[in-house]
């Protein structure tokens, strides 16, 4: 189990959780938020005023001040001066945020699999090829369907351990917030998944084939109260099943279901993502290859019909 740690930093808190470093972990420390998410799918839906934002969202002033700060902070939105006098300034998404797309794809794509919705309009996307289609998680190299049974992971050279994220004032975002969704299953059920950030880091750890209580908990550095009741969401949400591998005294894993699995390209692409923006001089903490064609794996979200990419640039509702 990683030991508590004083760190190098003169800026960091004195005692610290080390934790493994991971590019998707990173990530969701910066996206995994109901809030942060709500904004940023109002973002890919060209919302770009605090006033629109707040009126589609519902939040508190100070609440959306701060998850736009934040996002700006982090490069994902940008300010855009759009009135001079008085000035007034809009958000945009960046190249950073733009980048964030195809991971929404890969929501969609696991929704429509699993709770398929004609009524609704992200189910119904149409590719630049003239197609509805349903998005599918590719090797870049032989373009072949990636599934978790076809990928292993090696260490990267950024490989190592960093302090664990500090604890948030809110500590749960699972909770139906009221008119939030605007009766929009779909956003709900993404929510529940990536909305908290420690039930999405649940997840990321299962597919590095953590199956036990505390091999979760060393990962993560996570207290175990929260552990427990994100293990037993992900049970109820079908995500995770529990498996008894031990009789006296009861021993419990938890391992990922078909539905769960199928969440491997939500993994994956925050895994890009992160790899990509996040990883910093030293390189990514892991590299994952691709067993059929033996390279390393850039992932790739296509159009099921065509075989070409699926961008914000070729992607438009049905």
């Amino acid at each position: 189990m990683p030991e508590s740690s004083r760190t190098d930093s003169p800026d960091a808190a004195p005692l610290t959780q080390l934790v493994q470093a991971n590019s998707a972990t990173r990530a969701l420390n910066i996206l995994g938020d109901r809030w942060t998410l709500m904004i940023l799918f109002l973002a890919f839906n060209r919302v770009h005023r605090f006033d629109d934002f707040q009126s589609r969202i519902g939040l508190a002033r100070s609440l959306l001040i701060d998850r736009l700060r934040r996002l700006c902070k982090a490069g994902i939105l940008k300010k855009v001066l759009y009135q001079e006098r008085p000035a007034r300034e809009e958000y945009h998404l960046s190249d950073m945020g733009l980048d964030l797309y195809s991971l929404a794809l890969t929501i969609i794509r696991w929704e429509k699999r699993w709770f398929y919705d004609a009524a609704n309009p992200a189910h119904r996307l149409k590719h630049s090829c003239g197609h509805e289609f349903t998005p599918e998680f590719r090797c870049g190299h032989c373009k072949e369907v990636v599934s978790p049974r076809d990928v292993y992971v090696q260490d990267g050279p950024g490989a190592g351990v960093e302090p664990s994220p500090p604890p948030r004032a809110q500590r749960r975002s699972i909770v139906p917030a009221e008119g939030l969704n605007n009766g929009n299953p779909m956003l709900d059920r993404a929510f529940q998944v990536l909305g908290d950030r420690w039930t999405s880091h649940v997840i990321a750890s299962a597919f590095l084939g953590r199956r036990r209580f505390n091999d979760f908990q060393n990962s993560l550095g996570v207290a175990p109260n929260i552990l427990s009741d994100r293990l037993g969401r992900l049970v109820e949400l079908g995500v995770l099943k529990k498996v008894l591998y031990q009789e006296r005294p009861e021993r419990w894993e938890y391992r990922l279901t078909d539905e769960g699995r199928d969440l491997y390209p939500l993994i994956a692409e925050l895994n890009r993502w992160g790899d990509k923006w996040l990883a910093g001089d030293k390189g990514p903490p892991l590299i994952t290859y691709h067993r059929t064609c033996g390279h390393e794996l850039v992932p790739l979200v296509t159009c099921d019909h065509c075989g070409e990419p699926a961008t914000a640039f070729t992607v438009t509702q049905g």
